[in-house]
């Protein structure tokens, strides 16, 4: 009944809209808990401090929910129809990671996550296995790591730079975990095809990977824009070029990306594009909540956002810009006013 349930869960999963399922038990990943712990030893977690808060839960999914028999792990691709790398060379416009660009993922991802957890406890309860059955549902938000647990469940493999990447899908992907109380068929566990690729790790901009399959957080771009709160490292700055949210130079430059499939879901299509930086630079905090409404950009907030734009500014070379960044100088966040002198010293 269970090995019959699991195919039609596969089939359920793709008409939702997933690209691919796995499943893995709890205790899959038991080399995940001493990694994070190196992880936090080092310091590299930077201020995420909510990862050293609930990392026994983190490194160990069968502590999070003890009652739980599977994991069900979702992929969904979020593939760009244009290069990412392109918008670099225009250092008047603004550079904002792909999963940005369209509606937050988090609420397209739960809201199928919920619907497909559903459809598998009803059944489940139709053939007599599942009297009694829960679920639980996660989408990056949680203290689940579900890149681990995706490559115990065959959906690919965590690359050297740390993404999970798949031969079939490339590195365009959301991921979504279903924790039930089911005791589903397990699948087998992908291993690394990297090979001897080096290509994610010599792109990055700022040298974040100390090593293959291993993220310093604290000089990643995606966290300096998003995670990091206050003045970035002077030193930093000039290296995050015009990436005002986000970097995706290392999932861009991955050769495995030539499989990629297209993305399905029309939420996912960009609707915020490369805007210029002075046009952001002018945004209130009202005007930058109406602007990004529906986006995760919302979340970091507009002073966090602007201080970004004024890095990307001062990045430029671009002398016509320097009265948006002296308008800003005096502005009442003293993170922003220190970027906006910082932006005006570099275009004198």
């Amino acid at each position: 009944m269970t090995a019959d349930l699991k195919e039609r869960l596969s089939a359920q999963a793709r008409a939702e809209g997933f690209a691919a399922m796995g499943i893995c038990a709890p205790d899959a990943i038991p080399e995940a808990a001493p990694r994070l712990m190196q992880f936090l030893a080092d310091g590299h977690h930077g201020q995420m401090q909510w990862m050293a808060d609930r990392s026994d839960w983190r490194g160990n999914p069968a502590a999070l929910w003890p009652e739980a028999r599977s994991v069900i792990m979702l992929a969904e691709v979020y593939t760009p129809e244009t290069d990412p790398l392109a918008i670099l060379a225009q250092p008047d416009r603004a550079a904002i990671s792909v999963y940005a660009q369209g509606k937050d993922y988090h609420d397209l991802v739960k809201r199928r996550l919920k619907r497909l957890g559903r459809w598998l406890l009803e059944q489940a309860a139709k053939g007599g296995a599942g009297q009694g059955a829960a679920i639980k549902v996660f989408v990056d938000t949680a203290p689940v790591m579900e890149k681990p647990l995706a490559q115990a469940a065959g959906l690919g493999w965590q690359g050297k730079h740390t993404n999970l990447l798949s031969r079939d899908l490339g590195n365009w992907v959301f991921l979504g975990a279903i924790f039930t109380t089911l005791d589903l068929p397990k699948d087998s566990a992908e291993t690394s095809h990297c090979g001897s690729c080096t290509a994610c790790l010599d792109i990055c901009p700022t040298g974040a990977f100390p090593a293959p399959y291993r993220l310093d957080a604290r000089r990643c771009i995606s966290y300096l824009t998003i995670e990091h709160k206050g003045p970035v490292d002077p030193d930093l700055r000039p290296l995050m070029g015009n990436r005002i949210y986000g970097c995706d130079d290392c999932l861009a430059i991955c050769p495995w990306n030539k499989f990629a499939r297209a993305a399905s879901e029309i939420g996912y299509q960009p609707r915020i594009g490369a805007p210029e930086l002075a046009e952001l630079a002018a945004l209130e905090d009202d005007a930058f909540r109406a602007r990004f409404a529906g986006s995760p950009i919302k979340r970091i907030g507009r002073d966090r956002f602007i201080r970004n734009v004024l890095y990307a500014i001062g990045n430029s070379g671009l002398p016509t810009l320097r009265p948006v960044a002296e308008a800003l100088t005096t502005d009442p966040d003293p993170t922003v006013a220190d970027a906006a002198i910082w932006a005006v010293s570099r275009l004198s």
